[in-house]
């Protein structure tokens, strides 16, 4: 018997060597250098690299600069997260009802799902393209007599156009993932509630939001994670701008690294980050492990 245990645990061991090969190679050895260059000065080479401590933890968190950054985080992910959420449930709820057919439930959320395959660089672009001064937003705007706006220039405007384009770009997701929970809660809870005289209202309380309590938790870590890392709008259509108005975190971390090559102050931004998407990730499991 313990021979047979030995032998499934070696061919065990046999299949996941890859996999944790990989993992350990891509994941874990990237991870475990970040944090080890968040204590030193950093560089391209070894010889150049000088154990400096607590020094860049200490920098990062008394610079008003990154303070900034983080409130434009902030501001960023509460402002593109809840509207990701809500509209894409609102949407799923609709195509959810039994007098939608199937044929256009399918075709409806292919359409809403195009977005979030598309490259984020790409429609950045053309994002840019619309809301620059002379643009087809502005235009739009002086056509109903409304007077245009430097969108892109603008400390006020800057950051919504980014917000919009997030929430774009993950509302199609959000929508699919939302619609395959409504689907999964038995239809027969609906007919015993309407039976009962409950409203569509009540009927949303009281069965759809605890039958999604899995796929919510699901969607607002995933939509949070997605915020947090945003990169490529900043990148194409901001830079950061106007006036340090849009820089997140992950811009911060690229600016620092590869503008400035400050590699130690850029690791440790890196770092606080995993630590933030590392809690975020506890609480799923956590709740998932209640759930269950």
């Amino acid at each position: 018997m313990t021979n047979n245990k030995m032998k499934d645990s070696f061919a065990a061991a046999i299949f996941l060597a890859p996999a944790l090969i990989l993992l350990g190679t891509f994941v874990i050895w990237p991870v475990i250098n970040i944090l080890y260059l968040s204590f030193t000065t950093g560089s391209f080479t070894a010889s150049g690299t000088r154990w400096v401590g607590l020094r860049n933890y200490q920098n990062l968190l008394l610079s008003p600069e990154f303070w900034e950054v983080i409130g434009n985080t902030v501001y960023f992910t509460v402002a593109t997260v809840i509207p990701s959420l809500i509209i894409p449930l609102v949407l799923a709820n609709a195509l959810n009802r039994p007098t939608i057919s199937t044929p256009l439930r399918d075709l409806l959320r292919s359409a809403y799902f195009i977005p979030s395959i598309t490259s984020l660089v790409a429609v950045g672009l053309g994002w840019r393209w619309m809301f620059q001064n002379n643009g087809p937003v502005n235009s739009l705007l002086g056509y109903l007599h409304i007077t245009p706006v430097s969108w892109l220039s603008s400390t006020t405007w800057a950051m919504p156009v980014l917000i919009l384009l997030s929430i774009w770009k993950q509302l199609g997701f959000n929508m699919v993932v939302f619609l395959a929970g409504l689907q999964a809660i038995p239809r027969q809870r609906y007919e015993a509630a309407e039976l009962d005289g409950a409203s569509d209202w009540q009927q949303f309380w009281y069965i759809t939001l605890p039958g999604l309590r899995p796929t919510l938790v699901f969607a607002t870590v995933t939509t949070v994670i997605f915020t947090l890392r945003s990169f490529e709008q900043v990148y194409v259509i901001t830079g950061g701008g106007p006036q340090n108005s849009t820089n997140l975190v992950t811009y911060y971390i690229y600016q620092e690294a590869f503008a400035l090559f400050e590699f130690g102050p850029a690791a440790t931004a890196a770092t606080i980050l995993l630590a933030v998407t590392l809690v975020l990730v506890h609480l799923q499991l956590r709740v998932w492990g209640e759930d269950r």
